[in-house]
């Protein structure tokens, strides 16, 4: 109460109730007309807020309009910046490897076949597969075969923000059996006719249909993608004056097969064009790269050991004036100077001698350096162990630190597969079933038979093993409880084939009998090991043992 309150209290408490039950409501009125996001996110009156003009528009504009000069900074970074190009090249070296690999998984049940006449079926599509993947002959413009395809479409991908596969067809030679192209171009050349360098038209309309054109994206009434639109050049490019653009269906009119393959990660709802991988960072990546160069140039700058004469009278006086020979001396009137190991200078009245000192590398280099990449790894969901490749952590922690990146990486793969591996395949398949190179009865009768004859898996580099006894050990665990099979643990931890394997050892044993060559020793059991041995297993337990009480590191927790 102030002091109004007090006096009206003093000679009518009735009256001085009312005014502070009234003052009462009136401030539960403002906590409710603050509440919520008004005071933290969506201030507009906190001084960390009110100059933050965030304004989302649609994904169009937001992402398309953007999109040249997020692709142009993210090729430069990757042709630059360490950091970046091992971002890049992480993702290809792990999601693709050297290519995935078809195993062919048909619905024998529904088919009604024996497993003996799936596996037969599998083995022969997969040999089919394998004739045109591995020749360069399925790549349109005859560079690389399949799975170097697959690792340019992923670079692609990450670093443009989307990959655009075309799929065409040539006459069937002698020499090779299909007609099946594959054409890689990148996504700047999907674009809105006339677009030219950075000035992207968001908004245009087919002259023939009518629809809507966004980013080289046409749409119908509906929101559907119905084509693209590919220019004969780069847009930005001076090599070819003249561009010209073609409308490229989405689909055909008839079988349904897509004509155009777009591979991006989809952030928002509406959206038709992907956003390059380091679009968060590029700030981040940038200003690094450019911190780490200044800390080089200074480092370079430091190694010069130079030395100022410095003189009351003036420079004119100190003889002292650039570099000097080995063996010569530069004089002055009365004075000498010379620098050489125990030399021993007399400098006149007035001077004194001053030694540039950058005092760099800065000593906190290293460390600003790896905090700025533990920031940027988690952006592009990758541990600052496996960016910068330098695993300095226990066992335990590098391999969460693997396996978190790891269910990234396995995600990407799954989009690879599903949006460019797996619609190849089926529509190879289309073509070798159609040409009697495989037998597939009532294919194109029924959806739910091609369903069931399509069926694959891809499986590319394994995760690879930290510690390879221990995770040997978890693996035959799992396989014994049923949460898990050998052929799962053999593509997880090897990428191999369980039943290929099986096959090589059979055939592997029965020659080793054939010359009386009898198989390993098995190990010997752990209470039979050699008093060095265990001392060696205790010593390499040691970091994941748990730490004694009060250690409250974080490596123990």
């Amino acid at each position: 109460m102030n002091i109004i309150d007090k006096a009206i209290e003093a000679f009518n408490p009735a009256a001085a109730l009312k005014r502070q039950q009234a003052r009462m409501g009136m401030e539960l009125i403002r906590t409710f007309q603050n509440s919520g996001y008004d005071e933290s996110g969506a201030s507009r009156t906190k001084n960390s807020m009110r100059r933050w003009p965030a304004r989302s528009k649609s994904p169009q504009e937001d992402i398309d309009k953007n999109l040249p000069t997020l692709r142009q900074r993210s090729r430069s970074l990757y042709m630059s910046a360490p950091l970046a190009a091992s971002a890049i090249k992480t993702n290809r070296t792990n999601v693709v490897g050297e290519g995935l690999k078809l195993k062919s998984t048909i619905d024998y049940s529904y088919l009604g076949m024996t497993p003996e006449a799936a596996a037969e079926w599998q083995r022969q599509a997969e040999r089919e597969f394998e004739l045109w993947a591995e020749s360069k002959f399925c790549d349109a413009i005859r560079s690389n075969n399949f799975y170097e395809i697959q690792q340019t479409a992923l670079m692609s991908w990450l670093m443009n923000g989307d990959a655009c596969v075309l799929v065409e067809y040539e006459r069937p030679t002698k020499f090779f059996p299909y007609g099946l192209r594959v054409r890689l171009i990148e996504s700047d050349r999907v674009s809105t006719p006339h677009t030219t360098g950075n000035n992207v038209n968001l908004y245009a309309k087919d002259l023939q249909t009518g629809n809507r054109i966004y980013n080289g994206v046409e749409l119908n009434d509906a929101g559907q993608i119905v084509a693209y639109h590919i220019c004969s050049t780069y847009p930005n490019s001076n090599l070819h004056t003249e561009k010209k653009w073609t409308r490229v269906k989405a689909f055909g009119d008839k079988t349904g097969i897509p004509n155009v393959l777009m591979i991006y990660e989809t952030e928002r709802p509406e959206q038709y064009r992907g956003v390059p991988y380091l679009a968060p960072v590029i700030d981040s990546l940038k200003q690094l790269t450019r911190y780490s160069e200044a800390e080089q140039m200074a480092a370079v700058i430091n190694g010069f050991f130079t030395v100022f004469i410095t003189s009351e009278s003036g420079a004119q006086d100190v003889g002292f004036t650039g570099v000097v020979p080995e063996d010569e001396e530069v004089t002055n009137d009365n004075v000498s100077y010379e620098l050489g190991p125990g030399m021993v200078n007399m400098l006149n009245p007035g001077e004194k001698v001053e030694i540039a000192d950058a005092k760099r590398p800065s000593t906190n280099f290293d460390a600003f350096v790896t905090a700025l990449s533990k920031y940027i790894g988690a952006a592009l969901e990758i541990p600052v162990e496996l960016l910068t490749k330098n695993f300095m952590s226990s066992y335990s922690a590098s391999r969460a630190a693997l396996l978190e990146a790891w269910k990234a990486f396995r995600m990407k793969r799954a989009w690879l597969a599903a949006d460019f591996c797996q619609p190849i395949y089926e529509i190879f398949l289309i073509e070798a079933i159609s040409s009697g190179r495989l037998k597939a009865p009532g294919f194109f009768l029924d959806p739910m038979i091609k369903k069931a004859y399509s069926g694959a898996q891809w499986n590319g580099p394994a995760q690879g093993m930290i510690d390879p006894v221990k995770e040997v050990n978890a693996a035959k665990e799992r396989i014994s409880i049923g949460i898990s099979t050998r052929q799962k643990e053999t593509i997880e931890m090897t990428g191999g084939d369980f039943e290929a394997n099986v096959a090589q050892l059979a055939r592997e044993n029965d020659l080793m009998k054939e010359y009386g060559i009898s198989g390993a020793a098995p190990s010997a059991p752990a209470e039979n090991k050699t008093e060095k041995e265990n001392v060696d297993d205790e010593e390499g337990n040691e970091e994941d043992k748990v730490p004694e009480h009060g250690d409250t590191g974080a490596e123990g927790q």
